[in-house]
């Protein structure tokens, strides 16, 4: 079997993609496959004819440093405005297309579609292994969306079976996290006992759902967004939900909900508010209106150990594709915290705040918390919510 070899990816110069093959597909949609992306800033420079295919060591500063990216539902990785911001700081920078979404979605199979989140525990692992023989690294996990729920409950797996990952993980940031059915209350109780049921018995059946351009449109050039994206990967009103998918991560919430244990610090960033309506405004330009932020904010204390939460006045439900003024906001915050749980990744010469001076977007990792920010299950656990502005 061939061994699968680095390729210039469609992100373009300075970009590098791996596919996992992953066998199979449990839920028997024919050999699926998962992908792995780099950020090599030394091929930005070249042609992608001149490309390194196969080169054993990303082209990123050897800090022993590097970045794990998840994305969430009807999302693939195209930010590279991230990517450069890390590698920028000496940090190497990888994400993952999970099977069946975007780079990894073949023809014939159903968009982002699992009965388990437990089975992308494989394309994690083997992520994880390459990056460990590339650089060496102690990794960041950042996940976003769906995958800020699919990584922190692997992790708790992980600690429970006492197998640590293929490479050793320092800290786990979460970009809106899914912790919630957002909507009335009824979703969550009756209408999860029958998404249960129809998920078991029909898994592919698709749920009605209301679907809107609101976030696509916020987004996308195509509608005066800022951002430019493949639309077959991530369509402006989202792949239709199944019962089977919506089942698996309603098991991934109560999971959550129980209390888990990450076994790392860990940084959660979400809007201040939501807005949920069908019609595209400025509101919707500047707040969640894919998640319930009150939801994020319950639930982030379950995450265990040390847990900040920072909500980000004016984000959308990505906060590092919000306006300009916001997600530098956003990134002042995450350096700030990745320093102190990744102190060898500041560049020689890079800029911290004074100890002990006063900085509005500094986060405090495991301050103590307010009473309102308490929640059963961060009772044995720190957490604490940070207004930073």
């Amino acid at each position: 079997m061939t061994t699968p070899a680095w390729h210039p990816d469609v992100l373009g110069p300075g970009f590098e993609a791996l596919g996992i093959p992953l066998g199979d597909d449990p839920d028997g949609e024919g050999e699926i496959t998962a992908t792995l992306v780099r950020h090599s800033p030394a091929q930005a420079s070249s042609t992608p004819g001149h490309a390194t295919a196969g080169a054993s060591r990303a082209a990123s500063p050897a800090t022993g440093r590097a970045v794990l990216y998840v994305h969430g539902f009807t999302d693939y990785f195209f930010q590279r405005h991230l990517a450069e911001h890390f590698t920028a700081r000496g940090v190497a920078f990888y994400a993952l297309d999970l099977r069946k979404c975007g780079r990894s979605l073949r023809p014939g199979q159903t968009p982002h579609f699992t009965r388990d989140l437990a089975l992308y525990d494989a394309e994690l692992a083997g992520a994880l292994a390459r990056i460990q023989g590339d650089t060496g690294a102690r990794v960041l996990l950042m996940g976003h969306s769906t995958g800020g729920l699919i990584l922190p409950l692997w992790l708790d797996r992980m600690r429970r079976a006492a197998a640590p990952p293929p490479a050793p993980v320092s800290g786990l940031v979460l970009n809106s996290p899914w912790f919630d059915l957002q909507g009335p209350s009824y979703l969550r109780s009756a209408g999860t006992v029958a998404v249960d049921v129809l998920g078991r018995a029909r898994p592919t059946a698709v749920i009605p759902t209301a679907l809107s351009e609101v976030y696509g449109a916020a987004l996308s050039a195509t509608h005066g967004g800022e951002w430019t994206y493949d639309l077959d990967w991530k369509p402006l009103t989202g792949f239709p939900v199944t019962a089977g998918w919506l089942r698996a991560v309603r098991h991934g919430h109560a999971r959550l909900h129980r209390g888990l244990d990450v076994g790392v610090p860990s940084l959660v960033l979400r809007s201040t508010r939501s807005v949920f309506t069908t019609t595209p405004s400025p509101a919707t330009r500047s707040a969640d209106t894919v998640l319930d932020v009150d939801q994020i904010a319950r639930w982030s204390g379950c995450l265990g150990g040390q847990n900040t939460v920072v909500p980000i006045d004016g984000a959308l439900h990505d906060v590092f594709l919000s306006a300009p003024p916001v997600r530098a906001h956003a990134f002042r915050v995450l350096d700030r915290w990745v320093d102190a749980i990744l102190p060898d990744a500041v560049p020689p010469g890079a800029g911290r705040s004074r100890a002990g001076a006063a900085d509005p977007d500094r986060t405090a990792p495991g301050a103590a918390p307010g009473a309102s920010d308490r929640h059963q299950c961060n009772e044995s656990h720190e957490h604490a919510e940070e207004n930073a502005r």
